[in-house]
């Protein structure tokens, strides 16, 4: 199966990267948007995530990896909503800001410019492998 990449956002005052580091894997639980689920339910073991802090500093910060399949959110009222497991494979050496993304022509078209209020989003190969680069790794 062919790897799939992401970004997922959160506001590090809710659950910050350094949160998930001290945890080494986390459910991510808590996305009500219907899109966002969609994407949820598509990741698969192995896929690569981007973890973006939204709100203060706005910018990817590190890099994830899917560990489970989507399974249903234990934090919603009912079994509509989906989940899955992240784990931390490392910090970005520089964090990348939605002003770098916004300024670099090769990412005009990403989710995060495009949808600025979706949580989970998609990225092609090509917008992931320039984000890692910018960021140092």
């Amino acid at each position: 199966m062919t790897t799939q990449y992401w970004l997922v956002k959160s506001e590090p005052s809710a659950y910050a990267w350094t949160d998930l580091v001290r945890d080494q894997r986390t459910a991510w639980t808590g996305v009500r948007n219907y899109a966002a689920r969609l994407h949820l339910k598509t990741m698969q073991k192995g896929d690569e995530v981007f973890f973006y802090h939204s709100i203060e500093s706005k910018s990817i910060v590190g890099l994830a990896r899917v560990t489970k399949t989507f399974f249903p959110d234990p934090t919603a009222p009912n079994e509509d909503w989906a989940a899955v497991e992240l784990t931390a494979v490392a910090p970005l050496a520089q964090p990348v800001t939605l002003a770098q993304i916004k300024a670099d022509e090769k990412l005009q078209q990403i989710a995060l410019v495009r949808q600025s209020r979706l949580s989970v989003m998609p990225l092609q190969p090509a917008e992931f492998a320039r984000i890692k680069k910018l960021g140092g790794i």
